[in-house]
């Protein structure tokens, strides 16, 4: 009785903060709330099929205002959208499983530009990192050497929605990881998969991804 009442007294954006983490997990319709903000309705959805087989090893993307957008399409509600294509810097990559004597690659790209129906220019590097200690990938820091600095999601107009994935990989000891000159002056058309065979990383020990268009759309 007096967890009831005590549930009844809080203001609807408490009791809403407290309720949003449990619809999350079931993709269900959320009120965003923002402090002095009227709120306004968002959908999380979930991914299915063969995108959700992507995520697997408890991989996480954290953002501002979203917290963990993996396995998730970013909602257009707050102009969630237009800031990660916009305005908000590289989020926080946690791997909780991380080993603390290991270093680690994080691997970002597009696999579907221009767009999903036609990916002539896959893969689009977004992001390319070595030499990221476990320590640091424990607690989300994405400190390492950075062979390509974060490149904020920008789906062009009407090419419909993008996946986004993010991979991490053991890295091999005493590996010397660089990019090539050629792969190192454009983004686009990237040959990951020779870049991964070349430097021996192996397997992705873990994965996700987002899917996103472009904000406008």
């Amino acid at each position: 009785m007096a967890s009831s009442i005590f549930w009844h007294l809080l203001p609807a954006c408490a009791r809403m903060k407290l309720l949003v983490p449990y619809l999350f997990l079931f993709g269900l319709s959320v009120i965003a709330v923002q402090e002095g903000v009227h709120a306004e309705e968002c959908i999380f959805q979930k991914l299915e099929g063969r995108d959700a087989d992507f995520c697997r090893g408890g991989l996480e993307v954290l953002y501002p205002e979203l917290g963990d957008v993996g396995c998730t399409y970013i909602p257009k509600c707050n102009q969630y959208r237009k800031q990660i294509s916009r305005e908000w810097s590289s989020p926080n990559v946690r791997y909780q499983k991380a080993d603390k004597n290991k270093q680690y690659v994080l691997i970002m790209v597009d696999p579907d530009a221009p767009s999903r129906a036609n990916p002539k220019y896959r893969y689009w590097r977004h992001w390319l990192v070595t030499n990221i200690t476990g320590a640091d990938l424990k607690t989300g820091k994405v400190q390492g050497s950075a062979l390509t600095d974060y490149i904020r999601p920008t789906p062009p107009s009407n090419s419909g929605y993008h996946r986004y994935r993010f991979q991490i990989y053991e890295q091999p000891e005493y590996e010397a990881i660089a990019l090539s000159p050629e792969a190192a002056a454009s983004s686009g058309s990237w040959n990951m998969e020779h870049f991964v065979d070349q430097f021996r990383l192996g397997a992705p020990v873990a994965s996700t991804l987002f899917l996103t268009k472009h904000y406008g759309d």
